[in-house]
């Protein structure tokens, strides 16, 4: 087996809404074509990579150093002692001569190629990810389904109470029974009519609504969030502080009783680790929602999964942020807790196989050979772009 080229590109995931920190009007995202000399129907294997929605593109990082450690490396470099493609080998070509620390986006170009490795790995296996996964990296027992909860409640201009009723209702509507909206790009009485807005869709169940802050509040205002919401016995309150600021979810955490979720924007094992030794995470209820696309790649992920082991984690408290089929992937052949959704949101890269049915809160998987983003059309021509 060799990699006969690599093909790079960006794709546009823009869109009018925002969150507490940031706006996406701008938004991109990387992509890249692996291909291979393995020849199956007459056409040559390529996997397929991108990075998840809240990281722009890496393009640079990927043409002046990952892509041409890869290009250049022998062929042996990448395999394994049987002769296969081994992504974890790859990794290790790809980050040679990189200091340690300094992760940054770094971090989303690596995860790039990583999953595009991981999908041509498991397409030359002529098997789902999944099921590769399990065989090599799990018990070889997936789960055939994964729980999926709904991301939304954005703030965007002109959007009432109203419309945010109706966008939680479309949700349940199409199978979801946990969904999550922003807070913090309001004050807090605004964002209490918000929240009070969705549990009425709810029955008024709190623990069916999570809250995401993206890292706004600072220590006073996350705990004046905190004092204020935990009486609706929430799903989460979600990356409250700064995602570095460890101190500060270590004392929320010793004043918020609720499940406290964070870490989408951790990007290495080191910084993981961190958040367990000192950011107060309580393993009974808190969630480490570390996205493999964005750090590092499914090589890193595992590592974490490890870490987290060896400090009394179990893996069903991970439930990785993207919103895309990779993670659900992961999520299945692993067992992890779930994974996130962003329904109508971030095309064309983001969301599951075209025809997927959400039913009682869990998503299935396709039998396709590895990711199967083939079985997203529109997405799929964006990538075959890259290459023919």
């Amino acid at each position: 087996m060799r990699i006969t080229a690599v093909h790079e590109g960006v794709v546009p995931i823009s869109s009018s809404i925002r969150n507490a920190w940031i706006d996406f009007t701008t938004m991109d995202c990387s992509v890249v074509a692996v291909v291979s000399d393995v020849v199956r129907d007459g056409q040559p294997l390529v996997g397929y990579g991108f990075n998840s929605n809240g990281r722009y593109s890496a393009g640079e990082i990927l043409r002046r150093r990952v892509l041409p450690r890869l290009l250049d490396a022998e062929p042996g470099a990448l395999l394994d002692e049987a002769g296969r493609l081994d992504p974890a080998r790859a990794w290790e070509v790809m980050m040679r001569n990189e200091k340690p620390g300094g992760h940054g986006e770094r971090s989303v170009a690596v995860g790039v190629v990583d999953m595009a490795l991981f999908d041509l790995a498991a397409k030359i296996e002529d098997v789902p990810l999944y099921r590769y996964l399990s065989d090599r990296h799990g018990d070889g027992s997936p789960d055939d389904s994964v729980f999926v909860y709904a991301a939304g409640g954005y703030y965007a201009p002109g959007r009432t109470h109203a419309d945010l009723r109706d966008e939680m209702r479309r949700f349940l509507d199409q199978g979801y029974e946990v969904v999550k909206m922003k807070i913090g790009g309001a004050d807090l009485a605004e964002d209490l009519r918000r929240i009070e807005t969705v549990l009425g869709v709810l029955d008024g169940d709190g623990s069916r609504l999570a809250v995401d802050v993206n890292g706004r509040f600072d220590l006073t205002t996350a705990l004046e969030y905190g004092r204020a919401i935990e009486p609706y016995g929430l799903f989460w309150y979600e990356e409250v502080g700064d995602p570095l600021d460890y101190r500060l979810n270590a004392t929320l955490a010793e004043h918020y009783r609720g499940p406290i979720a964070t870490g989408e924007n951790l990007f290495s094992l080191q910084d993981a680790r961190n958040l367990v030794r000192y950011g107060g995470m309580r393993p009974d209820r808190d969630v480490v929602q570390v996205d493999p696309a964005l750090s590092y790649g499914l090589v890193e992920y595992l590592r974490v999964l490890e870490m987290l082991r060896d400090h009394g984690w179990s893996a069903r408290r991970c439930i990785p942020h993207g919103g895309h089929q990779f993670s659900l992937h992961i999520a299945a052949a692993l067992k992890l807790g779930g994974n996130e959704s962003y329904p109508g949101e971030f095309r064309p890269t983001g969301g599951f196989a075209d025809g997927a049915r959400v039913e009682g809160g869990r998503i299935g998987l396709t039998d396709a050979p590895g990711i199967g983003l083939e079985l997203k059309a529109e997405f799929h021509r964006v990538l075959r772009a890259l290459h023919t």
